[in-house]
């Protein structure tokens, strides 16, 4: 019984990490942008999102934490994409919860 239980505390653990990461304009916005392209460099981003570089790069940072997103360094750039397996995994878990 106590495998069930942490497990069910590890999924909502995730769940409210993925909420977290969603509950900010901003983020979803980078979010619905990343999705509708396959990737980009986070100066695309900034074009996007009509804030100071330094806040939206504070948002991508909250969104990789999350995991919802991944940055591959191809200097002197960084590609953004959504992160697919955590993007399905967080569908998931939020259609489960409502």
């Amino acid at each position: 019984m106590e495998t069930v239980k942490s497990a069910i505390l590890t999924n909502e653990d995730r769940l409210a990490r993925y909420a977290k990461a969603l509950g900010h304009p901003v983020r979803v916005s980078i979010l619905k942008y990343l999705s509708s392209i396959n990737a980009c460099c986070a100066g695309s981003i900034f074009d996007q999102v009509p804030m100071a570089q330094s806040t939206v790069s504070q948002h991508l940072k909250e969104l990789k934490k999350a995991g919802l997103i991944q940055g591959m360094i191809d200097p002197p750039r960084v590609h953004y994409c959504i992160n697919r397996k955590n993007w399905d995994e967080a569908r998931k878990l939020f259609s489960e919860f409502f």
